[in-house]
C-alpha cells in the first residue's frame, strides 16, 4: 500500500526516510511521567464517510483501543486514510511495527484493556482510569503495595515520619522501567470515590500531611 507508506514516511528534503514511530522518550522521573499524564496527546477525533456516517468502529480504534499508545504523526496519516481498506492495512503494519521494535503484541495489549476494564472500573471505565493508563502504556508492575481502606499509617522517614490517617492508596513499583531503572508511581483515593488517582506528592495521601 504506496500511499499508507507515503503517510508513515515522509521523505525529509534530503531524501532521508523519516519513519513516524519512535522510541518510548526516556523520562527523568516521575515528575516527567506526569507532566504529561493528564494532558491527553491524543484526544478523540471523528471522521466520517461521504455519506457523513461516523465510520464508529474505526474511531474506537482510534479513541479507545490504542488511544494511549498511537503517536500524534500515526493519528494524523489514520486520519487521512480513504478506504477500509487502507485502514486496515493500516492497523496491521501498527501491530507489525510495534512487535518489531519490542513493543507489546496485540494480543498483549488488549489483555491489558481487558485487565484494566475489569480491575479498575468505577464511576468510569477502567482503561480510562489513571491506573489503567499505567497498566495498557506500560504493562503490570513488579511489586503492587496496596491499601483499600483508609488507615492509620506509619509514615517513612522521608515523609515525616510518626503515624498518620491515610487514604486509601497504592504503590506500584516497576524495577526495571525504561530509562529509569527502578520506578515507584502512587495512586491515592482522596474523594473516598473508588478512583485512585495518580500523584507525584507522596504527602498527598495524609489526611492530615
Amino acid at each position: 500500500m504506496k500511499r499508507i507508506q507515503r503517510l508513515l514516511y515522509p521523505t525529509r528534503p534530503n531524501g532521508m526516510a523519516a519513519p513516524i514511530l519512535a522510541a518510548l522518550a526516556l523520562m527523568a522521573g516521575t515528575a516527567a511521567v506526569m507532566s504529561a499524564w493528564h494532558a491527553n496527546p491524543n484526544p478523540p477525533s471523528s471522521f466520517a464517510h461521504a455519506d457523513n456516517k461516523v465510520d464508529s468502529p474505526w474511531q474506537k480504534w482510534l479513541n479507545e483501543d490504542v488511544v494511549y499508545i498511537i503517536s500524534d504523526e500515526e493519528k494524523a496519516a489514520f486520519e487521512n486514510l480513504k478506504t477500509d481498506e487502507e485502514r486496515r492495512h493500516f492497523v496491521e503494519q501498527f501491530w507489525a511495527r510495534r512487535e518489531a521494535h519490542g513493543g507489546p503484541a496485540r494480543e498483549e495489549h488488549y489483555r491489558r484493556i481487558a485487565f484494566a476494564n475489569k480491575h479498575f472500573a468505577g464511576a468510569k471505565p477502567g482503561w480510562q482510569t489513571d491506573r489503567g493508563r499505567m497498566y495498557i502504556k506500560f504493562g503490570p508492575p513488579d511489586e503492587i503495595d496496596s491499601h483499600p481502606h483508609a488507615q492509620n499509617y506509619q509514615r517513612p522517614e522521608s515523609e515525616g515520619g510518626g503515624e498518620a490517617m491515610a487514604y486509601p492508596f497504592e504503590q506500584w513499583v516497576y524495577h526495571h522501567f525504561e530509562g529509569l531503572g527502578s520506578l515507584t508511581v502512587e495512586f491515592v483515593d482522596t474523594k473516598m470515590s473508588g478512583d485512585l488517582r495518580m500523584t507525584l506528592n507522596p504527602k498527598e495521601k495524609y489526611r492530615n500531611p
